[in-house]
């Protein structure tokens, strides 16, 4: 409707009548075609018109249709210049901006008040981190993506101004209503943040708005219910508060809101407050500071104005103090009526009108709304929810992180095997993302009790505890304090207890705290988000640094500024694939082959995780324990490795000792074990058993033997259905094996013939021996001496031999149906056979684990023997036992690890670094490492189950199909 006029206007217009003797916040490139637009409208518009334009209504996209038709009217009758938008969805709200634009005759300039961003989700409330917590955040850049990306936002839902930054130095704890939306105290940092952010929504042509004008810091009133007083002097003002609008203002700021505030400094008193104040409004922000851009006011329906003029009185009084724009006016055709009689009358000068109005006419130029188009709906809610937001959103929250204490060095959590941790929370809101992500480093227990006694009792034992204050994240003005039953918990916690506090919520919270003596460590998470809890648990044990710094005073213990900066320390941290570089739609067609596997049968269910440059970014269970889809797969339900157990078990302890210098690999096994001197495996070099060259037979079928020729079932010779001294060894839940039958086994290894060629042919034969060696080396079994040497100390928790002496069988994932020598369900005991008739620990088979275990070993193995800071063993070692020693003679293992395949056919996608390396399981695992891309990718599944004749898994090469996706996501 209104483009036919405007292009009509453009024929008629004159030369301009309204120039600026100096650079313009408002001004656009084409400034001569934008003026000569201007003034071109102007001169064509009546007062009705031009009055109008100096109002912005209040919309709401979720109020329904009466409301939309009120709004019609101020837009249709009284021709107001604009609205702000609050509550509603994007969708709905960018269908009520083309319906309303659509009835103006005069484009409406459409803003919102999107600090921290707009909500996207309907479990959402914010898109991105609370100012507060951005100004924890060393790096301004990120500060900047943050603009950009809400600048994209507002603008792609048809909003031209975003009313931020706020630039309050906010100095006051009990602030009600600044608080979390200050990025801090301290001016330049807020300054910095400001004008960051500042930029990054210009980059997206979305105007700015500093705000509250002179400085709403430090009051610890609402202005939304009073007039807040700021008794400071002009000289601290104009040194603090005024500071950042002064570098805004240079960088070219759009606009500035004022305040209602009550300063008597600057003559801004009860009856005359900053926002219909001349002093301040007009000589102080346009004059002094040179301000040239629009001037909004803040509210005017709040109470802190509102009770100081009547209805239109303080809407007259507001643009005659200097406001271009009266935002939200509690009576906007009486305030229209008002500044009309003002007009009419020359209380208000035609060069007045045309200053504000023109300025306004400027910034619909520069939005484009000279050429105005209506919001696209088509994939507005996709475009609005991409992974950047969320890349975004953790990019920010990881830098804000703050320790603000650290005695003895207490973060990140060091020594694993020597703790035993609790957690404990507090606060209104929810803990449990915080727990599930302290449980991925460590075996943590969530202690609970409704009376402080019976608290601390069952705290005794606890080595070190981690506190929560979880306080709502629904806004940033909700209660963020300890209750007085808290702070009293926390001191007997902390006098009992090293206990490490997590502040989930503004700083502010621990200014009640009377003592934090006690405390061995503080991390501040400032907000209850799940993003939030899950990178403070992160940070807590060293998966990433903690590097932000305190934006607010707490006390005199902590200044602004605080910041003990902790470094990663080799554990795996936990994201989205693209901070990595992976993309993360290609790698969701994963899913779809998975669960067409399932469907197929190939496996009842899996366990899938993938990480990169030492970050989880990928981690899903899919389909059932078993076909009769009883038990969902959990993310940490505990797998059989099978031959996975030679990289996770034997072969570092094995690489350890290396290291120590017990042996190299030349060495042959007599170096080992000296028994085998007179044996036709004394000989073998450890190297030529380890890459499978070493002449042994592929298997020996031990458990034949122990079975009826006839029946095919285990003979009472050998086997018992209940426990006893003599018949200690279980290879099954009811059958019992020969406690001196162990020994047989390996026996019969040694006393195996060799093959004759000394070709490759893969072979568990050598493990037995390997096995051998390090009990014997230990004094203790595999088991024990893998899981205080290796898992204990990675917090690999869930991987173990035996998984039914720590867990339940529920968590177990069965791995067959025996009917061939145990006749049972086989769950909870080693598949392998061999391995079960080794008391269920063999070297080559019998660990069990969740794929999160797995990829800590993995991890282990990328970081060159280190992880938590603790060196395992060297680089060197790692090089030596990571390398192809025969491949030309086309045998492409290594030392103990597979690696990627020589020619057409072998393990991998073939799309994997040569440096690459992992191995399969009989079971349907697979773990594999390509240091090249740093990359980790664990497959585990029980495709034995119900039988292990099932090879479907294996003929359609499922595992490496997508290993092969997992590189075809690989953008950088």
């Amino acid at each position: 409707m209104f483009q036919r006029f405007y292009l009509t206007l453009l024929v008629l217009s004159s030369c301009c009548s309204y120039s600026y003797a100096q650079i313009h916040p408002l001004k656009t490139t084409d400034s001569i075609a934008q003026i000569r637009w201007v003034d071109s409208l102007y001169a064509a518009m009546s007062v009705d018109q031009k009055v109008g334009q100096l109002f912005m209504a209040q919309g709401f996209s979720n109020e329904g249709r009466s409301h939309e038709q009120n709004i019609k009217q101020l837009v249709q009758k009284y021709h107001i210049g604009g609205i702000i938008f609050s509550k509603g969805g994007p969708v709905r709200q960018a269908k009520m901006n083309n319906r309303l634009q659509e009835t103006a005759d005069i484009p409406l300039m459409m803003a919102m008040d999107a600090e921290w961003g707009l909500s996207m989700r309907l479990d959402s409330t914010f898109a991105f981190p609370w100012n507060m917590t951005m100004g924890a955040v060393r790096n301004d850049t990120l500060i900047k993506r943050a603009g950009e990306q809400i600048g994209k936002h507002v603008k792609r839902i048809g909003m031209h101004m975003n009313f931020g930054p706020v630039v309050d130095i906010n100095t006051n704890p009990l602030n009600p209503i600044i608080g979390n939306r200050s990025f801090g105290e301290e001016k330049e940092n807020v300054t910095n943040k400001a004008l960051a952010f500042m930029q990054g929504m210009h980059s997206q042509g979305v105007l700015s708005s500093a705000k509250h004008f002179p400085g709403h810091g430090d009051t610890s009133s609402d202005s939304h219910l009073t007039l807040p007083i700021i008794d400071f002097t002009a000289d601290r003002i104009d040194s603090v508060e005024l500071y950042p609008y002064r570098k805004l203002i240079e960088a070219g700021v759009s606009s500035v809101m004022v305040a209602h505030l009550n300063i008597p400094a600057l003559g801004a008193g009860a009856q005359n407050p900053s926002s219909i104040s001349p002093r301040i409004v007009t000589r102080l922000l346009q004059d002094k500071l040179n301000f040239k851009g629009l001037v909004f006011t803040d509210a005017m329906e709040m109470k802190g104005i509102a009770d100081v003029k009547g209805p239109g009185e303080a809407d007259l009084s507001a643009f005659m103090a200097g406001n271009d724009v009266i935002l939200i006016s509690e009576n906007i055709p009486v305030g229209i009526e008002k500044i009309k009689t003002a007009v009419g009358t020359g209380i208000i000068t035609e060069d007045r009108l045309a200053r504000s109005v023109k300025k306004i006419l400027m910034a619909k130029y520069k939005v484009g709304l000279h050429d105005y188009q209506p919001v696209d709906i088509e994939n507005l809610y996709e475009e609005l929810n991409t992974t950047q937001n969320d890349i975004i959103y953790r990019d920010i929250m990881e830098n804000a992180i703050t320790v603000l204490k650290n005695n003895n060095g207490i973060l990140p959590i060091k020594r694993l095997d020597k703790q035993k941790i609790a957690y404990v929370s507090m606060g209104d809101d929810e803990g449990a993302p915080f727990f599930t992500e302290l449980n991925k480093y460590a075996g943590v227990d969530w202690i609970k009790a409704d009376k402080l006694n019976e608290l601390t009792a069952k705290l005794k034992d606890y080595t070190q505890v981690i506190v929560g204050l979880h306080k709502s994240n629904d806004h940033p003005w909700k209660d963020f304090k300890f209750t007085n039953k808290e702070l009293v918990w926390l001191y007997e916690i902390s006098r009992l207890n090293a206990t490490i506090l997590s502040v989930f919520t503004r700083p502010y919270a621990m200014l009640d705290l009377k003592t934090t003596t006690n405390l061995n460590g503080i991390i501040i998470g400032y907000q209850n988000s799940l993003i939030a809890q899950q990178l403070t648990a992160q940070a807590i044990f060293g998966g990433i640094e903690a590097k932000g710094i305190l934006p607010v005073s707490i006390g005199d213990e902590f200044p602004a500024g605080t910041s003990y900066i902790t470094r990663a320390n080799g554990r795996l941290s936990y994201g989205i694939p693209e901070q990595v570089g992976l993309n993360s739609a290609k790698l969701s067609k994963i899913d779809s082959v998975v669960n067409m596997a399932i469907a197929k049968k190939m496996t009842p269910g899996a366990q899938l995780l993938i990480a990169k440059k030492g970050k989880v970014v990928y981690h899903k269970s899919f389909g059932y324990h078993t076909y009769a889809k009883k038990s969902m797969v959990r993310k940490d339900d505990i797998y059989d490795l099978a031959s996975l157990t030679k990289i996770l078990a034997t072969l570092p302890m094995l690489m350890q000792q290396h290291d120590q210098g017990l042996f190299t690999l030349e060495d042959p096994l007599k170096k080992l074990i000296p028994d085998l001197k007179n044996t036709n495996k004394g000989n073998i070099p450890i190297i030529r058993a380890l890459s499978h060259t070493g002449r042994f037979k592929p298997w020996i079928p031990f458990y034949l033997k122990t079975l009826d020729s006839v029946t095919k079932k285990p003979l009472p010779k050998y086997y018992s259905s209940k426990y006893s001294k003599e018949f200690g060894v279980q290879v099954s839940e009811k059958l019992f094996l020969r406690s001196d039958y162990s020994d047989s086994l390996y026996h019969q290894v040694v006393e195996s013939d060799l093959r004759k060629k000394s070709n490759y042919r893969y072979s568990d034969l050598p493990y037995y021996i390997f096995k051998k060696y390090i009990e014997d080396f230990y004094d203790a079994s595999l088991a024990k001496v893998a899981a205080r040497t290796y898992y204990e100390k990675l917090g690999a928790y869930r991987t173990t031999f035996k998984p039914l002496k720590q867990f339940k069988k529920v968590e177990i994932v069965p791995s067959e149906r025996d009917t061939y020598f145990r006749y049972a369900k086989v769950q909870g005991y080693v598949h392998d056979m061999g391995a079960a008739m080794q008391n269920n620990v063999g070297g080559h088979a019998g660990l069990f684990s969740d794929a999160h275990g797995v990829a800590k070993m993995m991890q282990l193995y990328l970081n060159d023997g280190i992880y938590g800071d603790e060196q395992f063993f060297s680089k060197e070692t790692m090089q030596a036992f990571n390398t192809c020693y025969y491949c030309e003679d086309k045998v492409r293992r290594g030392v103990g690890f597979d690696k990627p395949q020589l020619s057409e056919e072998g393990p991998t996608c073939g799309c994997v670094s040569m440096t690459s390396f992992g191995h399969s399981g009989f079971t349907g695992t697979f773990a594999w490492a390509d240091p090249e891309e740093d990359l980790i990718y664990v497959f585990l599944s029980n495709r034995t189950y119900p039988t292990m004749e099932n090879r479907a898994l294996i003929k359609n090469d499922i595992r490496s199909k997508i290993q092969g996706m997992i590189y075809e996501a690989i953008e950088w």
